[in-house]
């Protein structure tokens, strides 16, 4: 599927950015949409030059407000169609293996809520808010809300507003861990791209395999991860990309390690004696 009716689907170079473009329905997600998510997501998972992924929503009001359920009502929304994947797209997934960002564009409710919890970052302008604002519905969670939202905020702050339905700004998001970074409204996609084109300059074989251990590894024992952990970085020892990378060290073939050039690793103190 090459072209979408619900997204935009753009490559910026080794930056994919996937749009819901649903903006008169508060990019809502009905089941053509979550059968392009799907879509959409195995195309980046697979592209070996697309490195980072970014999910944002059309306009300036919503990222996304969750399930559509208008279309929901009309029962055109089936619950158990696609168990592996997820109720409003791949949300189930957990073997994306790059590094992905949300740009919290708008409102976040509900599965939208979800999907900023997917990702591994997240970036909101000002004047998003957050919430499991389907509990007015008696509308469960079902794209990982219960489960990643745990795992970001810990027990007692997700289970507050799971179980409250309250919605938050992204200000107190930002302070509570939900958001990385709060910018001025409508600049969160071009933060999250310029993240995105940092990351993607970064050698991404033993990246991909802290991400892999990282996620493997969460809520597990840590002999558990600690193993999860040695088997990935068995993986990306070896890589050629390892190679190079002490040939840069050794040599100072790099900006962070150059005294006649700018470093480009954000916040490093660079050490001229090693």
């Amino acid at each position: 599927m090459s072209e979408y009716e619900h997204l935009l689907y753009e490559q910026r170079g080794a930056v994919t950015i996937i749009t819901i473009n649903r903006p008169g329905r508060m990019n809502a997600i009905g089941p053509q949409t979550h059968r392009e998510l799907v879509d959409a997501w195995d195309r980046f998972r697979a592209d070996d030059d697309a490195l980072v992924g970014i999910l944002t929503g059309a306009g300036p009001d919503a990222f996304c407000a969750g399930g559509d359920l208008k279309a929901a009502f009309a029962g055109e929304l089936p619950v158990d169609a696609s168990p592996a994947d997820g109720v409003l797209g791949p949300s189930r997934w957990t073997d994306i293996y790059k590094p992905t960002i949300a740009a919290v564009n708008g409102v976040a409710y509900a599965g939208g809520l979800e999907w900023a919890c997917w990702t591994d970052l997240a970036i909101a302008d000002e004047h998003a808010t957050f919430g499991v604002t389907c509990r007015r519905w008696n509308i469960g969670l079902a794209d990982g809300g219960t489960q990643r939202l745990t795992r970001i905020l810990g027990y007692r702050r997700a289970i507050d507003l799971i179980i409250s339905g309250r919605v938050i700004d992204a200000h107190e998001a930002e302070r509570i861990g939900l958001v990385n970074r709060v910018v001025p409204s409508g600049t969160c996609l071009q933060h999250a791209i310029d993240y995105a084109e940092t990351i993607a300059a970064l050698p991404q074989p033993a990246l991909r395999t802290d991400i892999e251990a990282a996620r493997q590894g969460l809520g597990r024992p840590l002999h558990d991860g600690l193993r999860i952990e040695a088997e990935c970085f068995a993986r990306s020892i070896s890589a050629s990309e390892t190679a190079e990378g002490l040939r840069r060290f050794n040599q100072r073939d790099h900006p962070d390690r150059r005294p006649d050039a700018v470093p480009t690793t954000p916040g490093i103190r660079r050490v001229t004696t090693r």
